[in-house]
């Protein structure tokens, strides 16, 4: 019998994500929200059709969360327009990840959702 660990920062992230998600399957199909995770970055996104060919899908990043192992800290980032990751001020560390799932949701500065 094997026994699966549980990650409980895989669990929140998961779980914020759902929120996010919409219920109506149709409209999945035309925006969705999806995300990786290793152990120390999670990377949230967008996923759209492709405007020039619907059949394939497009993964927007709209912020990463890393953790730093050797501070025990969580940083977020924030993609810009450029297409480069910069830390989100004034508010981009924790020591908790629920802590900066909260300010993605406020979203103060229209940085993660416009």
């Amino acid at each position: 019998m094997t026994t699966k660990i549980i990650d409980i920062n895989e669990v929140t992230i998961k779980n914020y994500v759902e929120s996010l998600r919409p219920e109506d399957l149709e409209i999945r199909k035309q925006i969705d929200i999806g995300y990786t995770y290793n152990t120390n970055v999670v990377n949230l996104f967008e996923i759209r059709p492709q405007w020039n060919n619907p059949s394939e899908s497009l993964n927007m990043e709209f912020a990463r969360i890393k953790h730093v192992k050797s501070k025990k800290i969580w940083r977020l980032y924030w993609m810009r327009a450029s297409g480069k990751w910069q830390l989100y001020e004034p508010f981009s560390e924790s020591t908790h990840l629920s802590k900066i799932i909260a300010i993605i949701k406020e979203d103060k500065n229209g940085c993660f959702f416009g």
